[in-house]
């Protein structure tokens, strides 16, 4: 019992450190998932997407601003147009640093450059000397400002499309990273509720269902020992009060005997008389040792001389109903006990084996020595074992096989078990039986083994 609890605390214990580790590791991913989309969306700074709108309506604003050059000749207009392109390059140059990924960090290179030849070319041209015909002025200056402005604003739609781009992914890895934690959280939860389902299931079983199986046996225990104790004392007046008619009966059946003529029939009656008598007085001797087993005398003597004795008693009267009986004890564990009453137990015990075969088949008389659960305690015990080949017992049998007055032969009185189990239980030790119909039936006789230092 100690053993399977412990092996039970440390299997819930080893489960508990695995759901706490998948548990921190499920967090320690989510952290690592949401630091990820942190720099990620830390990439995708919002200036940057800012940067192409601003220059696309900085390259419109100068171009308007040319043209209401050519349309006023207004020196003013000019300058205007030159600060503001040095503006937005400034500007430019300066918000850069919020263009984070390369392909955006290109495709500013290209605006840059394209920038530049943009200003040049229409530098130059306001710096060349003006035609005579206004008309022809507009003309190449909305041209060139055509020319140069398109590839600009190409170049500031691609780098709207980048940011776009960049958003989907960002989107899109931080909705996978989302369903990851959710499998992740599911996975965790549903581990916690098999580690509790698995908990109570342990504990029923480590725990509480043999101490709900000890219960059991130990209430059984008690109702029988209730009903010997009562049975006992009935008994014992019983026995008493019948002891001395069989006595008188007995006397005057001698003396009638002596007095009957040679008649044969007359005998044969008084024969069966005494043999009734006999079995009566038997009877009542079986009542006083139930209700009265006598004190064992115990000593701390070796199981194996006990059994060769037991087996060299019966083997011969077992072979001339074609059973062997068969001995099996390599063990030299010494236990507790009083050699008579314990041998007193093994006959009888290899008797009824012997009635439940009748005839062709074996007996097998054998020691180990094994922990065993006697009262309750788990103990360092000797277990003799009675296992014969016989038809075995059904559950009826088996549920009132140890109840005074039950059993199941022609002339039985039903006190061999229930003699022999008080027997062994005034050892400090238990009689317990395993059957099942068919296939034989084993009786072990568990008592307390004797300490090797013990004399």
């Amino acid at each position: 019992m100690k053993t399977r609890t412990n092996l039970v605390l440390t299997g819930f214990a080893v489960a508990v450190v695995a759901v706490a580790a998948l548990i921190l590791w499920t967090e320690h991913t989510a952290w690592q998932q949401v630091g990820q989309l942190r720099r990620q969306f830390g990439a995708l700074q919002i200036e940057s997407f800012r940067f192409a709108d601003h220059v696309e309506a900085g390259i419109r604003g100068l171009n308007d601003k040319l043209l209401r050059y050519d349309l006023h000749d207004e020196p003013a207009d000019r300058e205007r147009f030159l600060g503001d392109s040095r503006e937005l390059k400034d500007w430019m140059a300066t918000n850069k640093e919020h263009l984070t990924t390369t392909a955006e960090r290109n495709l500013f290179g290209e605006i840059l450059q394209e920038y530049d030849r943009y200003l040049e070319s229409v530098t130059q041209l306001l710096e060349a000397p003006r035609p005579a015909e206004r008309g022809q002025f507009s003309a190449r200056l909305f041209d060139q400002m055509e020319a140069s402005s398109a590839r600009l604003l190409e170049l500031c739609e691609q780098l709207d499309a980048s940011h776009r781009t960049a958003l989907g992914v960002f989107v899109a890895d931080s909705h996978g990273a989302m369903v990851r934690l959710q499998w992740l959280l599911w996975l965790s939860l549903f581990l916690l509720v098999a580690l509790g389902a698995s908990l109570a299931v342990l504990v029923y079983r480590g725990m509480i269902a043999p101490l709900r199986s000890q219960l059991i046996v130990s209430r059984a225990l008690l109702e029988r020992q209730e009903k010997l104790s009562s049975l006992g004392v009935l008994a014992a007046g019983v026995a008493h009060e019948i002891r001395n008619p069989l006595t008188a009966l007995k006397v005057r059946l001698h003396g009638l005997k002596k007095a009957l003529p040679q008649d044969p029939s007359l005998h044969e009656d008084v024969e069966v008389i005494g043999t009734e008598i006999n079995r009566l007085e038997k009877i009542v001797r079986d009542f006083l040792q139930f209700a009265r087993p006598s004190d064992p005398e115990l000593s701390p003597l070796p199981v194996a001389p006990l059994l060769r004795e037991v087996h060299d008693l019966l083997a011969s009267q077992l072979e001339k109903q074609v059973i062997r009986l068969a001995l099996e004890t390599t063990d030299s564990a010494r236990a507790r006990l009083d050699p008579q009453q314990i041998k007193q137990v093994l006959i009888n015990l290899v008797r009824n084996a012997a009635d439940s075969i009748e005839r062709d088949g074996s007996i097998t008389l054998r020691s180990r020595s094994r922990n065993a659960t006697v009262n309750g305690r788990e103990l360092p015990a000797v277990v003799i074992e009675v296992e014969d080949t016989g038809r075995g017992m059904t559950p009826e049998v088996r549920r009132r096989l140890f109840d005074p007055f039950f059993t199941t032969k022609e002339h039985g009185t039903g006190l061999g078990l229930s003699i022999a189990a008080r027997i062994v239980e005034k050892h400090g030790g238990m009689l317990q039986c395993h059957t099942q119909p068919g296939r034989g039936t084993t009786f072990s006789v568990v008592l307390p083994r004797a300490e090797s230092d013990e004399s």
